[in-house]
């Protein structure tokens, strides 16, 4: 029998027994739905963790940050000290460090202080005192005005920069540039430790979002001058934080120890004083994390695969029973084993591809639906996004066929192997 005739034969009997063709293929429908719905997410994961990288400088970034406390052995202690960070310090890295290619110093403060528009508008954000150089390595654009420029450093001038949302909070849908805002800082319990200075708004950021990891906003943040912060509010040259960018990933490793020979120099031999956090590292853990949540999620969308093959076979094994005379019948006037074993063989396959076609669609729909729950979730991502990937339709698709042929395969050789003579006298 030709293969067309075959495949004939075998859409046939799946009409004949719809409401079992349509249990069997089902297995496979939710199955296929289920492995793209899981992928999906777990893609969207992987996009967000990427997201969250590019939001804090890129994989090329590692930071120094000073800090009062050293581990020895299983514990942590304090350890007292005169040295810190300082301007200097960013200064030399760049001029003696050739795989540097950037360096932030920042003073952050991660207390909320409260911020005053002339009119009476207020919000209570954090401010972080940068160089002009920080947009350019957190790869950031300025939505309106401008950003810090050196002659802001080097006079230490009264200006800010404003998150999208701080903007919105202190002026609405007006332009905030040119127009002044009061910072201060302190407790208002604490009225003889709060000191408050008045700032020129200059510019406005583009909308950055929330950090996935930390769980803050970029866009409710305002950026000063770090020479004004030190001046106005600290009081002293200190540094919190060097922001250092490698020119690439691979640089990073030679950037770190080139660095730590700089910051040795500076400081009379004294590298206690800081700790390293390196991105790549930090992103390492992140795409770990999302691995495992994609190999989890991916296993228990496979197993619905497997029982929907298991589903395929038993339904094979019925129809091959139920139709043992039709078999005999069959061969008696002349068909060939190799007939019999296409038809079924062709039937598992067809209702398999059905099945898988059928998945794909409603794979796409549930890996939008479920990335829409995510969202309510995980709160502080704007949204999820599912990944659908024309390899994974591909890769779906494929296995369905697969499991068409692989648990199609032993009932249809069984029927094909019938006798005919015992096949007739099957009541």
């Amino acid at each position: 029998m030709p293969i067309v005739d075959g495949i004939s034969v075998a859409i046939t009997a799946i009409r004949s027994n719809k409401l079992r063709s349509v249990l069997t293929i089902l297995g496979i429908i939710i199955g296929i739905a289920a492995v793209l719905a899981m992928i999906a997410i777990g893609d969207g994961a992987k996009v967000l963790v990427l997201d969250e990288v590019r939001r804090f400088g890129g994989a090329n970034m590692f930071k120094l940050y000073y800090t009062s406390w050293r581990r020895i052995g299983n514990r942590w202690e304090r350890h007292r000290h005169n040295e810190y960070f300082t301007y200097e310090d960013a200064l030399a890295i760049e001029a003696e460090c050739p795989s540097v290619k950037l360096v932030v110093p920042r003073y952050s403060n991660f207390q909320r202080v409260l911020v005053q528009a002339k009119g009476g508008a207020e919000t209570r954000v954090t401010y972080n005192g940068v160089t002009p150089v920080y947009i350019e390595a957190m790869h950031w654009n300025i939505q309106t005005g401008r950003f810090i420029t050196d002659e802001d450093i080097t006079n230490a001038t009264r200006v800010c920069v404003l998150g999208i949302d701080t903007a919105a909070a202190l002026f609405g849908n007006d332009s905030p540039l040119g127009k002044e805002i009061k910072i201060s800082t302190g407790q208002r319990r604490e009225r003889h430790q709060r000191k408050s200075e008045r700032f020129k708004v200059v510019g406005t950021l583009m909308p950055r979002g929330h950090s996935l990891r930390y769980g803050f906003s970029f866009d409710n943040i305002v950026y000063l001058p770090l020479t004004t912060v030190q001046q106005r509010f600290t009081g002293t040259d200190r540094v919190q934080v060097l922001d250092i960018h490698a020119h690439t990933i691979k640089d990073v490793p030679r950037a770190i120890e080139e660095v730590k020979t700089v910051i040795r120099k500076q400081h009379k031999n004294h590298d206690d004083f800081f700790r390293l956090w390196v991105m790549k590292e930090s992103m390492g853990q992140l795409e770990k994390i999302s691995k495992i949540i994609k190999i989890a999620l991916g296993s228990i969308a496979g197993f619905s695969l497997l029982v929907g093959g298991i589903g395929i076979m038993n339904m094979m094994f019925v129809a091959v029973n139920e139709r043992t005379r039709e078999i005999g019948l069959r061969k008696a006037v002349g068909a060939k084993g190799s007939d019999i074993l296409l038809q079924f063989l062709g039937e598992s396959v067809l209702m398999c591809a059905i099945g898988g076609a059928i998945g794909v669609g409603l794979g796409i729909l549930a890996g939008e639906g479920m990335a829409m729950i995510a969202v309510k979730i995980v709160k502080i991502v704007p949204e999820w996004p599912a990944v659908i990937s024309l390899q994974w339709i591909l890769i779906s698709v494929s296995v369905s066929v697969i499991i068409g042929v692989s648990f199609g395969m032993y009932p249809a050789i069984k029927a094909s192997t019938l006798p005919p003579i015992e096949a007739l006298r099957k009541d």
